[in-house]
């Protein structure tokens, strides 16, 4: 990997950041309708005093970008704020409820990129067989099938057939590993499954155009086996594509763990951006979406390293 080549994606790293902290800053401000009247209608009565209190705390009376400023500094500091309704730092709030979603987050991107290589493959070794139909019939359904939907459905048929086994809430790691591991099951199902569709079927035609290449005709007349021609050189060449896509499939997973987290009851940053908005905690909603798109934009950032990793050709364009 040349230097050249990372100096420029951390270049765009940072202008993309910016950008992001800008439209997180600007997101709610221009909502229309009084933000600071809507948060106050939540709990209390609405006075020109209280308003102008509540400005006053969250520095809505100062002009827009010297609020943008302040923030920004705050954030460089890792001040986000502070949390309306609980007076604790934003950044706690945030920390308690991060490693539920990251843990399942990260389990769904092991399960759905690492089972959708050897389906990809083996989709496209089996091209036109029953078995083949079969698999891809069952990779269209995983697209088309909501997670929500998927977790619902998976959570009544446990209840029903299973009624003693634990299925909903969130037990830490660190306390019981095998009630903590129980309980994510059914959420990483149903995450996960979207994306291993998704995946697999990319690995499939990747795999087939590869298979058609001339160095692979080259490797078969040279008497190289099956499975070498088909998992060392073509699998490698199909990854290109993959590792690009499971990137941005982690950008959806974030998206859809909003859902499953209220689904499974699962304390994680989805439960807790969506709490913020109902009760209208303005520093919360601002610093979790900043904290998830942010971790999206990072997230690429490392996909972009690891796909000149693999392809150095792409470094040196």
């Amino acid at each position: 990997m040349s230097r050249n080549f990372l100096l420029i994606r951390l270049a765009d790293l940072i202008v993309v950041l910016f950008g992001v902290s800008v439209l997180v800053f600007l997101m709610i401000r221009f909502i229309p309708g009084d933000a600071v009247a809507i948060m106050l209608g939540a709990n209390t009565e609405i006075t020109p005093e209280r308003i102008a209190e509540l400005e006053s705390r969250l520095g809505l009376d100062l002009p827009v970008l010297q609020q943008y400023a302040l923030w920004l500094t705050g954030v460089f500091h890792g001040d986000l704020g502070t949390s309306i309704w609980t007076g604790r730092p934003v950044t706690q709030e945030i920390g308690a409820s991060l490693w539920p979603t990251a843990q399942l987050t990260l389990l769904s991107v092991i399960v759905g990129a690492g089972l959708s290589v050897p389906l990809g493959a083996f989709m496209a070794q089996s091209r036109g067989k029953g078995s083949e139909v079969a698999v891809r019939i069952g990779a269209i359904a995983g697209l088309t099938i909501p997670s929500f939907w998927l977790g619902i459905v998976s959570i009544l048929l446990v209840a029903k057939y299973l009624p003693g086994v634990s299925m909903l809430g969130y037990v830490p790691f660190s306390q019981d590993p095998l009630g903590n591991l129980q309980r994510m099951i059914l959420p990483v199902f149903a995450l996960s499954l979207p994306m291993l569709a998704n995946l697999s079927r990319l690995v499939r035609t990747a795999m087939l155009d590869a298979l058609s290449q001339d160095y692979i005709r080259t490797a078969r007349a040279k008497g190289a086996g099956r499975r070498r021609i088909v998992y060392h050189h073509a699998l490698r060449n199909a990854l290109i594509p993959f590792v690009t896509s499971v990137g941005v499939s982690i950008g959806y997973l974030l998206g859809g763990a909003i859902v499953v987290e209220q689904v499974f009851a699962i304390p994680g940053l989805g439960r807790l951006i969506l709490g913020a908005i109902a009760e209208r905690n303005y520093p919360l909603i601002q610093a979790s979406i900043l904290v998830v798109t942010a971790s999206f934009v990072v997230i690429n950032f490392l996909v972009d390293l690891l796909y000149a990793w693999i392809d150095p050709r792409i470094s040196r364009q």
